[in-house]
């Protein structure tokens, strides 16, 4: 399949009456209140930046070899094509109208992130491999849960590793700024995915409850087998979903690993704490790293 990139993106229409939102009066998780306040979250701070008149910096050769070398060009790209898929897929049989512009406005960005990397690759001559076919999921409900729970995982991590690329240089300033875009949409779709979870459970029926339950159990677990890289075959153009874990390799080898979590966990929280506070964040992949650095301790001292 062709892997250029698109040309053209036409921005979406966001345009709603959301109704009002209390400013500090305590919110019931479930309610339409809750609604409101989510999907009013995602929708009232869009950027509308084009990728197409993104300026990309000029780099020297060194940066420009690091930037290429890195290892998580190919599995991006089509993370961000099946991720845009999934969630447009989802919002076509929502009912609920504020719900749907907002999952609407989900995919639409998940789609620009494509574009932004495409013509990144472009810019500084990165080769992708071919890319595959992009089948409609069978099951909606399942292929957005999939995509919510993922994005969690990876932007914890893509935080730290974005963080710790500019302190130590990794990247020049020039294309941080560039990216920081991005990686604010991606803190707005965790908040939105992890607050859609919890209304969307509590207004199920009840017999649904269950099943729903053991869906998530049946996601995470996909999620985890999946990042254990049992089919990455790099020599051959599939790249491991342990991209993150991989890039962190690429950035130096100063960086320690307890390091790196502490900045994960702290750039987590700075991200998502300019968002009303009322809002519910992602918990479990945040308490499980912090469970597992508690047995750690720094591979050097401090300042070696």
């Amino acid at each position: 399949m062709n892997s250029s990139p698109p040309r053209a993106l036409a921005f979406p229409d966001i345009s709603i009456e959301i109704g009002p939102v209390s400013a500090d009066a305590p919110i019931r998780i479930g309610s339409d209140e809750h609604k409101r306040l989510f999907c009013r979250t995602l929708l009232k701070t869009f950027n509308p930046y084009k990728p197409a008149v993104i300026d990309w910096p000029k780099l020297e050769k060194d940066v420009l070899d690091r930037l290429t070398s890195l290892p998580i060009w190919d599995i991006a790209v089509q993370t961000e094509n099946r991720a845009s898929l999934n969630v447009a897929t989802y919002g076509e049989d929502i009912a609920d109208a504020l719900l749907k512009k907002a999952v609407e406005l989900d995919a639409f960005e998940e789609k620009r992130h494509r574009f932004v990397l495409s013509n990144l690759v472009e810019a500084y001559g990165i080769k992708l491999a071919p890319e595959p076919a992009y089948p409609r999921p069978k099951d909606p409900e399942w292929a957005f849960m999939v995509t919510g729970y993922s994005e969690c995982i990876d932007s914890f991590f893509a935080f730290g590793l974005f963080e710790t690329a500019k302190r130590t240089g990794f990247f020049p300033p020039e294309l941080v700024d560039t990216f920081e875009p991005v990686m604010q949409e991606e803190g707005r779709h965790i908040l939105f995915y992890v607050n859609w979870v919890a209304w969307h459970r509590k207004n199920m029926p009840f017999w649904r409850r269950p099943f729903f339950e053991l869906k998530v159990l049946a996601v995470w677990i996909f999620l985890i087998w999946e990042r254990i890289g049992i089919a990455a075959d790099v020599g051959h153009g599939v790249q491991d979903n342990n991209f993150t874990v991989t890039g962190a390799e690429q950035l130096g080898a100063d960086i320690d690993v307890a390091e790196l979590i502490d900045v994960c966990l702290a750039e987590n929280d700075r991200r998502l704490s300019i968002y009303d506070p009322r809002l519910l964040r992602p918990r479990f992949v945040p308490a499980m790293v912090r469970l597992a650095r508690r047995f750690m301790r720094f591979s050097k001292p401090k300042g070696a």
